[in-house]
């Protein structure tokens, strides 16, 4: 059985999989370095030290350029690499929060599972058992199906390797690449998954983009219990303060609400089933996409693309209110609410991102002030991926705000 390690540099075979390249089978393993497409082989009479000197020099500087090569070129050197032997292969959590290694580590699973059987090899990989290496996971639990404790000499091997060919690493600044102790784990752990976990973890870590997009509710706003009751409670919040605004009816029927940042709809279905008129913009296309969808037929709610600055740059009629729910994580420029068509903003942050991005603004601003702070969900611990993994939700604090020269 030959062991195929998959990993972005060489340093993170030895930092994540030291485990299966000292393997007490002494069975041949070989080691793919995806940022330079080149294989390693590591033959079964190879002692560990010398494995580890072998990869040693393959440890390079950081630059620009390193990154995954994708699937169809993982698929080819993981064919080439089992050279129609039985094999395993051994990889990056799609999870990682080093986007750089969780993009390989989805790679490498596509790349399995794409393929049939290529004319080219007698690999069928396919049949190839798959395993995602933890590795540093700070803002996920994911839960293991095979952990590997070190002892004491496995330990003092991978920081004998660490300060002796990775020096420049624990200087790094990079955070990507950058070699800090919750990096060189005691512990290996590593676990399976399915095609949709895995999709669903790569997605969940990702930001605003085409990544967080590429499966349907990555956030998990329609299955999630704290979701809904941020959700519920955020609405309730929106309803009961515009309610007088928006038609002084007390139900918040009439008021006309521009949303910003929508997402999927999860909020903007709330809001028109409580009475608004709602202007939801997502200036995602496969969100936005989705976000037409689930509101079409919705008579009370328009969909179009426009960002934040995009919005401050309209010459729009005054709306009753803009929402700006839990989306001022990625350094937005905050004076763009002063030209917003509005009296009144509500945000939602969670706790520490509202101390640090808008309190230090507000107290600056001449145009707005809080009119009310309140906390809309506390936080929680919670699982996510149908149970693969666990971690906090920080909670929610909404502020609403009021233009003090409206």
């Amino acid at each position: 059985m030959i062991d195929i390690v998959v990993v972005l540099r060489a340093e993170d075979a030895v930092l994540d999989f030291l485990s299966v390249l000292t393997d007490d089978g002494g069975g041949e393993t070989r080691v793919i370095l995806a940022d330079r497409a080149e294989t390693l082989i590591l033959g079964a009479g190879m002692e560990a030290p010398e494995r580890l000197a072998l990869i040693a020099s393959h440890v390079g500087l950081v630059t620009d350029d390193i990154t995954s090569p994708g699937p169809e070129v993982v698929a080819t050197l993981l064919r080439q690499a089992a050279a129609g032997g039985p094999f395993r292969i051994w990889t990056h959590s799609p999870a990682d929060n080093r986007r750089s290694r969780g993009r390989l580590g989805r790679d490498t699973a596509l790349a399995r599972d794409a393929d049939a059987h290529a004319e080219d090899s007698d690999a069928d990989l396919t049949r190839a058992e798959l395993r995602h290496a933890v590795g540093f996971s700070p803002y996920l639990q994911v839960l293991s199906d095979l952990d590997r404790p070190l002892g004491r000499e496995h330990i003092a091997a991978k920081l004998d390797f660490v300060n002796g060919s990775c020096g420049h690493l624990l200087a790094e600044a990079d955070p990507e690449f950058v070699v800090q102790t919750p990096r060189v784990p005691a512990i290996e752990r590593f676990f399976d998954t399915d095609p949709d976990q895995r999709e669903r973890l790569f997605a969940l870590l990702a930001s605003l983009d085409d990544e967080a997009a590429s499966v349907v509710d990555p956030w998990e706003f329609g299955s999630s219990p704290y979701e809904e009751r941020r959700l519920d409670a955020t609405a309730a919040w929106v309803r009961e303060r515009c309610a007088d605004v928006g038609s002084g009816s007390g139900s918040g029927s009439g008021g006309t609400l521009v949303e910003v940042g929508a997402c999927e709809g999860a909020l903007t279905h709330r809001l028109a089933t409580a009475g608004f008129t709602v202007r939801a913009t997502e200036p995602n296309a496969a969100f936005r996409s989705r976000l037409a969808a689930a509101l079409a037929g919705t008579d009370a709610v328009t969909v179009d693309g426009a960002g934040l600055a995009e919005l401050a740059k309209e010459d729009a009629p005054r709306a009753t209110a803009h929402l700006l729910i839990e989306m001022l994580y990625y350094g937005q420029d905050l004076a763009l609410l002063d030209d917003l068509a509005t009296d009144l903003v509500f945000v939602a942050l969670e706790p520490d991102a509202l101390a640090s991005r808008v309190r230090p603004w507000l107290e600056r601003s001449a145009t707005w002030r809080a009119d009310e702070e309140t906390v809309l969900v506390p936080p929680q611990l919670e699982t996510v991926c149908a149970g693969r993994a666990y971690l906090s939700k920080r909670g929610s604090v909404g502020l609403l705000l009021r233009r003090t020269n409206g």
